[in-house]
């Protein structure tokens, strides 16, 4: 299990990352463009993945890490429940997340 405390930390530890508001979440960013937010009322982390890697991290648990059940979800935006994501876990599915974003320049 992790915590937003965790989370933010590996959010942050990749170079140039910002936080920034976000509607009523928060949203890291590289280069101006979102590769993940937080939601501290629901405890979901939500990253971009390209086709791939979210059906390689999907393919875990179903209830830990699954995609937006909605159109962003077909474009690779993906739930990660903190509450049961192991930390190692998180850091490579924000990791290539933070990577997937910072190719796209």
């Amino acid at each position: 299990m992790s915590s937003d405390k965790t989370f933010r930390k590996i959010a942050l530890s990749f170079d140039n990352v910002t936080e920034e508001p976000h509607f009523e979440k928060t949203s890291f960013r590289i280069k101006k463009k979102i590769f993940a937010t937080y939601d501290s009322k629901t405890k979901l982390v939500c990253v971009k993945l390209n086709e791939i890697d979210q059906a390689s991290f999907c393919s875990f648990d179903k209830q830990i890490i699954y995609p937006v059940p909605n159109k962003w979800g077909q474009q690779g935006w993906t739930f990660i429940n903190l509450e049961k994501v192991l930390d190692e876990t998180l850091r490579d599915a924000l990791e290539t997340a933070y990577k997937t974003v910072l190719g796209k320049r």
